[in-house]
């Protein structure tokens, strides 16, 4: 490939990947419709060893959307998903967009307070809930009560086998099967709406344009930000990422979901890619290495999404118990840096790809990512997929380019960019230079390189830098250092307010089990790699660091824990 002075990253692209995309002419319905009736027969998805086949999966989804029509849902509505990895899952999520209605995903493990502040904004009445939520839903307040509740069993999509396991009566189990009325006090069964016949064909579905998901980032402070995903976004996206993969026929694949479905990425990669794959996909309700390494044992996955942590430890585990995970063809990280350390050792015992990508919940996700080749890059996210333009401006003024090969912001236009939050304008021309409904550039907040091959680096995020003195600080850049020393596990490096350097560096390291850690000799080690500004004025310890559910180090919830706890500049 050549590529051209205004997409130089084209020619880096591995062999089969086109320059650019053809866009999506229908819905995220339309997308699984597709696989339904091409693979009637593949298995779509498997829960614990219980197979659904596409036919099957095509028919839940109809019969759930007539029910949810029955109970009122129409085009426009937004309805509230909480729920974990399981069938039901996936099944709602196609049923809602069937009826053309939006899709609210929501963290199952979040407090009530915090998930009081998303349903405050979307104002959903009606939710689709694991069982065991009920009670906080039906305890919020009048201002926000929900109309409507459906409970789901996760149970109810195990083999049976598996109920007795889990010390669930198997009398009882016969009982519930043959007795729908067993609920949750003041909720809808799930089961009850999968006994209406299939929704009509008249009733109006998705357009390509018609907004298909809520998806919030920066959720839990009070103040969420709910990114609006039209169906055209989630589609071109999952076209985007089956363009990257050009060896993996459809309808061959198998892609394991260890990642949540109600993060972006997991989103993404798992019930849009997967599914217009006409994959099968093997569902997790929370990653364990003794639940996934028995699956890959038994049937390896072809494509394999997740982050650095995961796969450090499916390669331990896989090494201690003896379990080849060879045909493990790609996987794809994301979320936080992939280093060599994680990468050799995956590949030696896989024989496949291991990948770093790149995106955010706002471009539905997925940006970039390193080709599937021997040219990929370690240490960089890769390259912009087919169809995404970036430039690379300065931060103070995203009007202006900055010198090639220079530090800057990331700024993303595409198909898979969102059109703004929802129903929050002033924040929406915050992140966008110029209109995004004509052609604007949306502003990652992302400190970045771009090389003369189109490869990206991510150096920091504007918001996380540490200004101290007036010296930008990036905290990843001292948290790698810091990391490096003798028994130092983890690091997170933030800025505490100071009254003459408007910030201060400091650290919190975890040390590694038995091990203590010097601060002084740590802050000697890190002088002899680093300007002394960027060196940690102050070295706090810690059993551990808050992350994120797929493991990434919050690094405000570090900066506000030490504030709380009395932290000051050393000054």
């Amino acid at each position: 490939m050549v590529g051209t002075a205004d997409t130089p990253w084209t020619a880096s692209y591995a062999e089969g990947v086109p320059d650019d995309i053809e866009l999506p002419e229908g819905s995220l319905a339309d997308l699984i419709q597709s696989s339904i009736s091409e693979f009637p027969d593949n298995v779509a998805l498997e829960f614990f060893g219980r197979e659904t086949t596409y036919a099957e999966l095509g028919d839940q989804i109809a019969r759930a959307a007539e029910g949810l029509r029955r109970l009122g849902v129409r085009k426009g509505d937004p309805v509230a998903l909480i729920l974990p990895n399981c069938p039901q899952h996936v099944v709602a999520f196609y049923a809602i967009l069937r009826l053309g209605a939006i899709v609210i995903e929501h963290n199952p493990l979040y407090t009530p307070r915090e998930l009081r502040h998303q349903f405050e904004d979307h104002g959903a009445k009606v939710v689709i809930a694991w069982d065991k939520l009920v009670g906080e839903l039906q305890s919020f307040p009048k201002d926000i009560a929900v109309d409507r509740i459906v409970s789901i069993d996760l149970t109810r999509a195990m083999p049976l086998r598996l109920r007795a396991l889990l010390r669930l009566p198997i009398t009882r189990a016969r009982r519930q099967r043959a007795d729908l009325t067993v609920k949750v006090a003041g909720t809808t069964p799930w089961e009850a709406l999968l006994e209406n016949e299939p929704v009509a064909a008249s009733v109006p579905g998705p357009t390509a344009a018609d907004i298909a998901l809520i998806q919030y980032t920066s959720g839990t402070t009070g103040h969420p930000k709910g990114a609006t995903l039209t169906h055209l976004n989630l589609g071109v996206n999952a076209a985007q990422a089956r363009a990257w993969v050009p060896t993996i026929p459809r309808g061959t694949a198998s892609v394991h979901a260890v990642l949540p479905l109600f993060h972006a990425y997991g989103l993404t990669l798992c019930l849009t890619f997967a599914m217009s794959m006409g994959a099968r996909l093997v569902l997790f309700p929370r990653f364990d290495p003794d639940l996934v390494l028995p699956v890959i044992k038994k049937r390896p996955p072809t494509f394999l999404p997740a982050v650095p942590p995961i796969y450090e430890r499916l390669t331990a585990a896989a090494k201690a118990k003896g379990v080849s995970l060879r045909g493990i063809q790609i996987a794809i990280s994301g979320a936080m840096p992939l280093s060599q350390a994680v990468i050799t050792p995956w590949e030696e015992l896989t024989g496949g790809y291991l990948v770093e990508g790149y995106g955010l919940s706002e471009t539905s996700p997925v940006l970039m990512a390193n080709p599937v080749a021997d040219n990929r890059r370690q240490g960089t996210v890769g390259l912009p997929l087919p169809g995404t333009e970036v430039r690379v401006v300065d931060p103070d003024d995203p009007t202006k380019d900055v010198a090639p090969g220079e530090r800057g912001e990331l700024v993303v236009r595409g198909p898979q960019v969102m059109s703004g939050y929802w129903k929050k304008p002033d924040e929406t021309a915050d992140v966008f230079v110029g209109d995004p409904k004509d052609g604007g550039w949306f502003r990652t907040g992302d400190i970045v390189t771009i090389d003369a091959e189109g490869f990206v680096t991510i150096v920091d995020r504007i918001k996380e830098l540490v200004i101290t003195g007036g010296f930008n600080v990036a905290p990843s850049e001292v948290e790698e250092h810091l990391r490096a020393f003798p028994g130092v596990a983890d690091a997170a490096v933030v800025g505490l307010p100071s009254a003459r350097n408007g910030e201060e560096v400091v650290a919190v390291v975890v040390a590694e089990p038995g091990q203590t850690v010097d601060a002084e000799a740590l802050r000697a080690f890190a002088r002899e790699r680093l300007t002394p500004y960027k060196v940690p004025r102050q070295v706090f310890t810690a059993d551990e660091l808050p992350k994120s559910l797929i493991g990434k180090v919050l690094r405000k919830k570090v900066r506000d824990g030490l504030i709380e706890s009395g932290a000051e500049a050393s000054e």
